[in-house]
């Protein structure tokens, strides 16, 4: 795991985005075309503002997104669907080759197997996320499946993952946060040749130092990133402060 500590959240976006976009058209001139994987929340909205002025041929680019609430309508102000549409997708300079939606208002098994049959056989070129406040990857909520082989699974979403979505101001209160959604596995995520993860803010600190410098278990979801050949980990201060603290003071 490569980690960049950066001043603010800004910078932090504008240099995951350059990194994501230069992950882009290397895997663009070694084979042609590119698979992207993409995340939602307060953590991606200055990644994937940078991401998508970026001038990356879209028409080459096949994406994906991690997860969606079960039983959200599309038009919902917390659906990954519209965070998506508005922040990334309807930015783009041109149609991507593909943009694959979960839509998770019906039948979450079937839609899984939908998704099952989409996903690459081979790796992912390139995945975006974050590390949740109770240390999640993706909606992968502790303790985590690390074995599960499907691409997609349906989970069951823990009180401190819904009330980070209440705290960030995506729903009014916890009632009103879904107990369930479609996310990639584990597994999937990091059959990926390279993973982004940007991760601001102070309320994230203890789950960056529990995620970079723990013990890899599924009781600290993304601490799994220690394991993968080429993930490149960006901070702002803040969310750094508790690693950097245990280690002196030193960023790197």
């Amino acid at each position: 795991m490569r980690v960049a500590v950066h001043a603010d959240r800004a910078e932090l976006g504008r240099a995951a985005a350059a990194e994501a976009a230069a992950g882009l058209e290397a895997a663009l001139a070694a084979r042609g075309r590119a698979t992207l994987v993409v995340a939602t929340g307060m953590s991606q909205v200055e990644v994937l503002t940078g991401l998508a002025a970026a001038r990356v041929p879209w028409g080459r680019v096949e994406i994906f997104h991690l997860d969606e609430y079960c039983g959200l309508a599309a038009g919902h102000p917390a659906s990954f669907r519209r965070y998506l549409r508005e922040r990334f997708h309807d930015r783009l300079p041109e149609p991507p080759a593909a943009f694959h939606w979960i839509t998770a208002e019906g039948d979450a098994a079937e839609e899984c197997r939908r998704l099952a049959e989409i996903v690459p056989r081979g790796d992912f070129d390139l995945v975006l996320c974050g590390i949740g406040e109770n240390g999640h990857l993706a909606f992968n909520d502790p303790p985590a499946d690390f074995a599960a082989t499907e691409p997609y699974i349906v989970v069951t979403l823990d009180e401190a993952c819904r009330r980070q979505q209440v705290g960030e101001g995506w729903f009014a209160a916890i009632d009103a946060v879904p107990g369930r959604a479609i996310s990639m596995s584990i597994r999937r995520i990091m059959a990926a040749r390279t993973i982004v993860c940007s991760v601001p803010d102070a309320r994230k600190a203890a789950a960056v130092r529990a995620s970079v410098a723990g013990p890899v278990t599924p009781l600290v979801p993304a601490s799994i990133l220690q394991q993968h050949p080429d993930c490149r980990l960006h901070l702002d201060r803040a969310a750094a402060a508790a690693w950097t603290s245990a280690r002196g003071g030193a960023a790197l």
